[in-house]
């Protein structure tokens, strides 16, 4: 495999990680400090199997890191730029919503009947 396509593959797994709303929710979660599995848990409202399959995919794209202190799991995110990537999607989620409203505001005036 070419590194552009090795890159490519990387970049698309990263994308993936982050196509569903749960996984998400935590990496917002996570992006003020550290979180147990039981602060996930209460704060999603999933069930432990739920959670854990989500945190396992995030934490094979390295999304997020896990530590363990005797019986207690904590969760953070895996990098600086984990946060500067939600904050980039927030804008980016946000510009397309304004878009949106500025075209649904000229629809309103083009078409009234």
């Amino acid at each position: 495999m070419s590194v552009v396509a090795a890159l490519d593959n990387a970049r698309s797994e990263l994308f993936r990680a982050l196509g569903h709303p749960v996984r998400v929710r935590v990496l917002e979660l996570l992006h003020d400090g550290p979180k147990t599995v039981r602060h996930l848990l209460e704060a999603t409202a999933l069930e432990g199997s739920g959670l854990s399959h989500q945190l396992a995919v995030l934490r094979g794209t390295g999304l997020v890191v896990a530590r363990r202190d005797g019986n207690t799991v904590e969760y953070s995110l895996g990098a600086a730029e984990v946060a500067a990537l939600l904050l980039a999607a927030r804008e980016v989620v946000a510009g397309l919503a304004a878009g949106q409203g500025q075209l649904l505001a000229e629809l309103r005036v083009e078409h009234t009947w």
